[in-house]
């Protein structure tokens, strides 16, 4: 009864702490997820690029997420392979230092974090703010969580169990090797695997030796999760995320024979094991770091020859696998699977039109018409998406579904409308002011194309939560999606003044792009809207989304006249 209640502390410790450090990594994206796909974009440098990484990753709280967005960049062309393997690198760096920070005992701080953060959370009214209050709080939850895990060994330190678990991982650091690997892929997260193996350790449940053979493997399983998180990306962007895993695998399995052959001279039990653990853990992401960083060039032209992927991560032909359709007209009598393929259909349509935005506003940059050209002829996709669903909704048996299933068919119908209208501004609008740019060789003011950019990956990072709103309904997902569609709106505001200031101010490349600066503001601010529109049925069916947004009852203009 004993070893059940135990097991029941320990896995109810660690699901707090997986949720705790998911809940710091969606409020730092929810909050600064468009700065951080900026700061991506301007890495060319890879000491600069590994810097990158590590701040990303502490501040995301996840290497993995860091590296799946890093891939995505890759996949897109913002990033080179030298720099994007760099920053995944470093991401890895900037987790292990997360676990130094979370390895103190700071017990004292959790009432204050969770004051603060609640409060933040529950009384703000500023989203940015209330991110803040999620952040603290799983902070907060994360302190709780290894206390926690302390509590529940504690009890078990002299326990038969424990003794025999023990004494066979030190005699076996193969299979702690194994449990480490095993410990990280299982729990998707390489921060939440090294401090359940520090508190472990800091407890004497395991020694010294078995946490670094656990620690090792730790790092060897944390290079599978970027790659089967990213596992629907191609070309580029699995290559990075490979060349990571290999590397971090060579490592790590060199290390091991290492701690077989010189185990006797580490001591058994040094004073205080689990920072020095923990500060191993820093130690060997730093070495992978120092090692590999000079090679990232020679691992970019091994993965080209191996895999033989074209350099440029938008040709028309790369990053692209053929798939089949989502809708099947068999299962059109069943409500629930008809609209379950329509579901998933709009998805991989919303997928190929942020595959289309993701580079519009580099399009401006780097003067390559073949971009150009691969996005523009990725529209005829998104248009036999929209055909694909178009005939799907229309052959839907009518008397075989509800009311609110023909609803959501057709709401399904109208994003599917929007979705295509947005592609139509990116291959339509955005690469005609594009081209006209390369053509005239105009150039926006540093000023100009920063409010661009910012503006751009604003929109951009709203593709995710649309994501999220589609497939899952939630309420306030629609709510943060429609609230981000209004500062999009002021951000458009705010450009369009700052950038008649600088025609005032008589600066002549504002003159010679002004044009097109203005067109590209209203076509994100267009695009934005298409994509924020399927919050509008998951909001009108809560009751939080009005009919009309006129007064009602207004006198009359007759009435309002001065007499």
């Amino acid at each position: 009864m004993a070893l059940v209640s135990f097991l029941a502390e320990i896995a109810g410790s660690i699901m707090l702490l997986l949720f705790s450090v998911r809940l710091v990594r969606t409020g730092v994206e929810r909050a600064h997820g468009a700065r951080f796909k900026q700061l991506l974009a301007r890495q060319g440098n890879v000491v600069r690029a590994a810097f990158a990484g590590t701040f990303l990753a502490v501040i995301m709280q996840s290497s993995a997420a860091a590296a799946v967005l890093t891939a995505g960049f890759t996949a897109a062309g913002y990033l080179q392979f030298p720099a994007a393997l760099a920053v995944v690198l470093g991401g890895d760096l900037g987790s292990a230092l997360i676990v130094v920070l979370l390895s103190f005992p700071v017990e004292w701080i959790v009432a204050p974090l969770l004051a603060v953060g609640g409060w933040l959370a529950v009384k703000c009214e500023g989203l940015v703010l209330r991110q803040y209050g999620r952040i603290i709080t799983g902070v907060a939850l994360i302190l709780i969580s290894l206390g926690l895990l302390r509590q529940a060994v504690e009890p078990m330190q002299g326990s038969g169990f424990l003794v025999v678990l023990t004494s066979y991982l030190e005699r076996d650091l193969l299979t702690a090797f194994i449990v480490g690997a095993a410990m990280a892929f299982g729990m998707h997260s390489s921060i939440a695997a090294m401090l359940v193996i520090a508190a472990f350790v800091h407890q004497d449940a395991f020694g010294f030796t078995a946490g670094l053979a656990l620690m090792l493997g730790a790092n060897f399983g944390s290079g599978f999760i970027p790659i089967w998180m990213a596992r629907g990306m191609v070309g580029r962007a699995r290559q990075v995320l490979a060349a990571n895993l290999f590397l971090r695998a060579g490592l790590s399995l060199a290390a091991l024979p290492l701690l077989v052959v010189f185990r006797a001279a580490i001591p058994a039990a040094p004073e205080d094991p689990a920072q020095w653990l923990v500060l191993s853990h820093v130690g060997f992401n730093l070495a992978l770091v120092a090692l590999a960083l000079p090679f990232v060039g020679v691992a970019d032209r091994m993965t080209n020859r191996f895999a033989k992927a074209a350099k440029d991560g938008l040709s028309p032909t790369a990053d692209v696998e053929p798939r089949s359709s989502h809708l099947d007209e068999d299962v059109l009598a069943d409500p629930k699977l008809a609209l379950t393929g329509l579901q998933l259909e709009l998805l991989a349509m919303l997928s190929l039109v942020e595959a289309m935005f993701a580079p519009a506003v580099e399009f401006y940059k780097d003067r390559d018409a073949r971009r150009i050209d691969a996005v523009v002829a990725k529209d005829s996709e998104v248009n036999d998406c929209l055909a694909r669903i178009r005939d799907f909704v229309s052959r839907i048996p009518a008397e075989n579904y509800r009311k609110a299933d023909m609803r959501s068919a057709r709401d399904m119908l109208d994003y599917a409308i929007r979705l295509e209208s947005a592609g139509d501004v990116v291959s339509g609008k955005m690469s005609d002011l594009a081209r006209e740019m390369l053509q005239e060789k105009m150039v926006f003011s540093p000023e100009g194309l920063r409010e661009l950019s910012a503006m751009h990956g604003a929109v951009e990072s709203n593709f995710r939560l649309a994501s999220n709103v589609l497939m899952s309904k939630d309420v306030q997902s629609a709510r943060l999606l429609s609230h981000r569609k209004t500062d999009i709106k002021r951000a458009e505001r705010r450009s369009r003044k700052r950038h008649f200031k600088r025609l005032q101010a008589g600066r002549p490349e504002c003159f010679e792009t002004s044009d097109i600066h203005l067109q590209t503001l209203q076509a994100l601010r267009e695009i934005s809207g298409h994509i924020a529109a399927v919050a509008y049925p998951v909001l009108y069916e809560s009751g939080q989304l009005l009919e009309t947004r006129l007064i009602e009852n207004l006198p009359s203009a007759r009435d309002e006249l001065p007499t």
